[in-house]
């Protein structure tokens, strides 16, 4: 067994036959959907998530993991024989999943350390399979955290919305924005860096993207590239498309996953995320 043992949250994306080859515990969120709540690891199903926001009249509510969920979870772990843990979790500009994590560990009184990944999705995962696999080796606990800080520095996450009607409800961007988006039909691109999302371009129609695209494509053709991960919610075509003409640029095979229900509630639907990791 591992010496650490790396924990992670539901927020992030990735191949489920990953967690299981990398021994990675992942401790969900929850969506509360109408009166219904929900545990993010049952909605795992392709479109599962998305029917259901859309067939509910509100925004669906998120919430981080329960302190005392993630005080069982160390717990268990510790009884498990597990002495140190790295629990790495989404940035705390979308949840407050970090310092539940904490205090859990806190309560367990477990040798946790607790790191923000500063992003999400697949871009998280990065770390995430990065410590796993060093882990597994037998790195140090020094080793492995620098290496997570490392591939932290060298990544870089692009979201495109169509609407930003769920990010407006959600509070993550202004109201008057979010409604000139509906009646203009903006697409926008972000990126979130230093835990903020930064609009890097807006533009009306499909052709926005389009148009970043082959510009994304002209900048990483100048970089050496570690690996892209591409994920998506609703229409995954554009995803596709993204993914085979980056494809290219990057030995290694780009990830293609819909992304889970935490971040679909904040972008929406029709929207995706390319996630590069640098050499």
């Amino acid at each position: 067994m591992s010496r650490i043992k790396i924990v992670t949250d539901s927020s992030m994306t990735i191949a489920p036959d990953l967690i299981q080859e990398l021994g990675i515990t992942v401790v969900p969120l929850s969506v509360t959907i109408g009166d219904q709540v929900y545990s993010d690891s049952d909605l795992k199903e392709e479109g599962k998530f998305l029917a259901l926001m859309k067939a509910s009249k509100e925004l669906p509510k998120t919430s981080q993991p329960p302190v005392g969920l993630f005080a069982e979870t160390y717990e268990s772990l510790k009884e498990s024989g597990v002495e140190q843990m790295i629990a790495i979790h989404l940035t705390h500009a979308l949840s407050g999943t970090s310092e539940a994590s904490r205090q859990g560990a806190a309560i367990a009184g477990a040798d946790v350390t607790v790191v923000d990944s500063g992003f999400t999705d697949q871009a998280m995962a990065f770390q995430v399979v990065a410590a796993a696999k060093m882990a597994q080796q037998g790195a140090s606990l020094s080793e492995i955290l620098a290496e997570i800080e490392k591939v932290r520095q060298a990544t870089q996450l692009f979201i495109g919305v169509s609407t930003l009607e769920n990010l407006t409800k959600g509070g993550r961007i202004g109201r008057v924005t979010g409604l000139l988006s509906s009646l203009l039909n903006i697409k926008v691109i972000m990126e979130l860096k230093d835990h903020k999302l930064h609009t890097v371009v807006k533009g009306r129609g499909q052709k926005t993207f389009s148009k970043w695209l082959n510009e994304l494509k002209t900048r990483l053709a100048a970089r050496s590239i570690a690996e892209i991960g591409i994920s998506y919610s609703g229409d995954g075509r554009f995803a596709t498309e993204l993914r085979d003409s980056l494809q290219d640029l990057v030995a290694t095979e780009i990830s293609l996953l819909e992304t889970g229900s935490i971040i679909q509630t904040h972008t929406g639907e029709d929207a995706f995320a390319v996630m590069i990791r640098y050499d």
